[in-house]
């Protein structure tokens, strides 16, 4: 998927640019004195509205989330809130890396209100250093704790797993990979594809790993990985293309990308791995209120709409989102993918793997040749 990013051009602060332009206007043509004497009517038509005023309600959202899935929910909460969303997002080959360096390099003077992470760790990540300030929506209420950060830094709002998607013409039903692991089995040797660790959610996964199993087995992992010749490509939507086309018999993967190939009617499988062990990484998309944010107030009223119910099931209707709320159903018609009807989840610690995923940069970089 090479979704085109939104160029940032620099956003407004917002207010309210109807009186200035009004008193513009006014003083070019009676001069500054006339400007005391209508005070009070000037008062009384902002009240009312003037053809050509605007009030600004504006909030800035630097997102990760694919844009084709985070646009029509910035549009649906702003007809529902009366806020103008103006997002920043990331490119495919960056994925969560480029807008979360930049919330890291404006922390003096910020410029995004809210964050909207395809992951939990690179929240957990901007709370590490103190860039995220508490907020306890109403509307995640109902959301089930272990998708909510119990001190209110970040919210939750629908998930993805990683999977492995699998050419069915290429690998027969009886051997159908069912673990992370058969990656690095020397049967599949320079048949497997993944994207490359240092950007999205592989990183992400490569972190929940280390978490999990601690950094020396998860190095010693990716260099079997390397050693197997498995393709490291530059996008979970270049692993997908790869599996499709047949060049590899299978690759590790979201459940977007996943879905994309399902509802294009390619011959694939979707496997959710390693159910019968330590279970399939899902990440819940979470939202954080930035600290020092120019349209807190706003923010606040945003973030309300983006971890609704109402938000997640329209997520989960694009068959690419599993829901969070056990009330919010997957209907079978839009699913796409075919999520298990009791799913084992890695139980995953977002901030140690924050932790690890810090720990684990120079690690990766040099295992990516750079």
């Amino acid at each position: 998927m090479n979704r085109q990013a939104r160029r940032w051009t620099g956003f407004p602060r917002g207010g309210t640019s109807c009186v200035g332009d009004l008193r513009g206007r006014i003083s070019r043509r009676f001069g500054s004195l006339s400007i005391l004497m209508v005070a009070l009517s000037l008062l009384s038509v902002t009240d009312v509205g003037c053809r050509g005023c605007v009030q600004h309600k504006v909030v800035v959202v630097y997102t990760s989330v694919d844009q084709v899935d985070a646009q029509p929910i910035f549009r649906y909460c702003s007809k529902k809130t009366g806020i103008e969303v103006r997002g920043l997002y990331d490119t495919e080959e960056t994925k969560s890396t480029g807008v979360l360096n930049r919330l890291i390099a404006e922390r003096n003077h910020p410029q995004a209100d809210l964050f909207w992470s395809g992951d939990p760790v690179r929240s957990a990540l901007l709370v590490r250093r103190g860039l995220v300030v508490a907020y306890r929506p109403k509307a995640a209420s109902d959301l089930p704790g272990v998708f909510r950060a119990g001190d209110g830094t970040w919210t939750g709002v629908a998930a993805r797993a990683r999977i492995l998607l699998v050419n069915k013409a290429l690998v027969p039903a009886d051997q159908m990979p069912t673990s992370i692991l058969d990656m690095v089995d020397p049967k599949w040797k320079g048949k497997v594809a993944m994207a490359s660790p240092l950007y999205g959610t592989t990183t992400m996964h490569v972190a929940a790993l280390a978490s999990i199993w601690g950094e020396a087995k998860t190095r010693t992992f990716m260099d079997r990985i390397k050693d197997n010749g498995v393709k490291i490509v530059g996008s979970n939507g270049e692993v997908k293309r790869l599996v499709v086309a047949g060049q590899v018999a299978f690759g590790l993967t979201d459940t977007e990308d996943a879905a994309e190939a399902v509802r294009d009617r390619a011959n694939v499988a979707v496997v959710f791995p390693d159910q019968q062990g330590m279970g399939t990484v899902v990440m819940p998309s979470t939202v954080v209120l930035i600290k020092g944010a120019p349209h807190a107030k706003l923010a606040r009223k945003l973030l309300e709409c983006l971890v609704s119910k109402d938000v997640e099931r329209r997520l989960v209707d694009t068959g690419s989102y599993l829901p969070l709320r056990p009330d919010v159903k997957v209907p079978k018609s839009k699913r796409g993918v075919s999520w298990p009807a009791s799913l084992k989840r890695t139980n995953v610690d977002y901030e140690k793997a924050a932790d690890a995923l810090e720990h684990m940069q120079s690690f990766l970089r040099k295992w990516s040749g750079l």
